[in-house]
């Protein structure tokens, strides 16, 4: 397909000729860009809206929740018959109906606990529309492990911010959180065994209009960022909407900030986490880095429940999402149970012949291998085709855009 980007006399059937007239515009690389999406409610919904609507190629979208009749006010992807069903589903296949040049594929997964770092790896840019910051930490790290920028947006009343971050040259979310954060950060980590409504004092207030507003700044920043120009990196756009009055923060790089190192060097394996031994992976990360190396999992992973008044332990390999409340109860006497959990692995445990995903590694991940300062780092590619459903193929089906281009 020719680059029309700088003819100002373009077909009017062209479904994008109106964007061709902007001097630095180039659709084919919005064509050709990956956008990883994470959640899809009221922020989602618009960002994923304005995606479609500017013609971007190639989207993940990732979101643990389902359609409540309470999203039907600030979501414009959804309509009443959806109640129920998964939002990145729903928003998925709303979004190609704006533009069936679309390739998209929703995720229904735990975003914190369940989606694999080689999704962030795959995109170009990643977009975060969750309303919590234990979420928002999670994409923090996985896009600057990936070496990625990532734009974050976050609404409340009439208010919100869109902020840009990129961990390797400036400011990441991390650095934006005071003490008072990360001390209701680890409240809520204190009840990760605990259903969603037990976890939540309440629901954030939004309204529609806002919602529109930050997502739109959202989606210009990658616009920008994706044609290469100039972004807010390390800044955010204030939106006050009570008084309608609007201004630009600066953040700053706190430089003991943890979250700022990419992996490196990434070793892509064919195999998936399914079919790889934890017992294998050790051997593997050994032969790399010597004999006391370990395994680094990237987040806590659950081996046991034990009752403490019963003094029984259940051993129970997982990720935290998936025990609930009631699972995390005691059979016999009905009390909480405390979960067991690790994050390194060192030879020592009795699942060495498990999977990595039987452990509850999510597919398409990326583990560390660590001895002392040394590290190395591994991707299950084997996993990439199946994340990605439609948008494993990297070539593009150009008959089909050139359709949805001109219908």
């Amino acid at each position: 397909m020719p680059n029309l980007a700088s003819a100002p006399g373009t077909d009017s059937d062209d479904r994008f000729a109106r964007f061709r007239l902007i001097g630095w515009w180039d659709q084919q690389r919005l064509a050709r860009a990956n956008v990883l999406l994470i959640g899809a409610g009221a922020l989602g919904n618009e960002v994923l809206k304005n995606l479609a609507l500017l013609g971007v190629g190639n989207v993940v979208v990732a979101d643990r929740d389902t359609v409540e009749n309470s999203n039907l006010s600030r979501s414009v992807l959804f309509r009443a018959e959806d109640c129920g069903q998964p939002k990145a589903e729903v928003a998925a296949r709303r979004a190609r109906e704006i533009y069936p040049g679309m390739r998209i594929q929703p995720l229904h997964v735990n975003v914190v606990y369940d989606l694999g770092l080689g999704v962030y790896r795959w995109a170009d840019v990643v977009l975060g529309g969750l309303d919590n910051r234990e979420a928002r930490v999670a994409i923090n790290r996985g896009a600057a492990r990936a070496g990625k920028i990532w734009i974050d947006g976050a609404i409340e009343r009439l208010d919100g911010v869109a902020r840009v971050f990129d961990p390797a040259c400036g400011p990441c979310y991390e650095c934006t959180m005071n003490d008072t954060d990360w001390k209701m950060l680890q409240a809520r980590r204190s009840c990760a065994l605990l259903s969603r409504d037990e976890m939540e004092d309440g629901k954030v207030p939004t309204v529609s209009t806002t919602a529109s507003v930050v997502a739109g700044i959202q989606c210009q920043e990658a616009v920008k960022l994706i044609h290469g120009l100039d972004t807010l990196s390390g800044r955010g756009f204030v939106f006050e909407g009570t008084r309608h009055e609007s201004y630009v923060v600066a953040y700053t790089r706190k430089e003991d900030c943890p979250a700022h190192e990419p992996d490196h060097p990434v070793e892509v394996l064919p195999a998936g986490v399914r079919e790889t031994r934890v017992g294998d992976l050790l051997e593997r990360v050994r032969g790399a880095l010597g004999s006391e190396a370990v395994i680094e999992t990237n987040n806590d992973l659950l081996a046991a429940l034990y009752c403490p008044a019963c003094r029984e332990e259940e051993p129970l390999l997982s990720s935290l999402s998936g025990v609930d409340e009631r699972r995390a109860r005691c059979t016999r006497c009905g009390q909480h149970r405390a979960p067991k959990l690790y994050h390194t692995i060192d030879g020592q445990e009795p699942f060495l012949d498990s999977t990595l995903g039987q452990i509850g590694i999510p597919p398409w991940d990326v583990l560390a291998g660590r001895c002392g300062l040394r590290q190395t780092f591994f991707e299950f590619a084997g996993d990439r085709n199946a994340v990605l459903g439609p948008l494993a193929d990297g070539a593009a089906d150009r008959q089909n855009l050139q359709q949805a281009e001109t219908c």
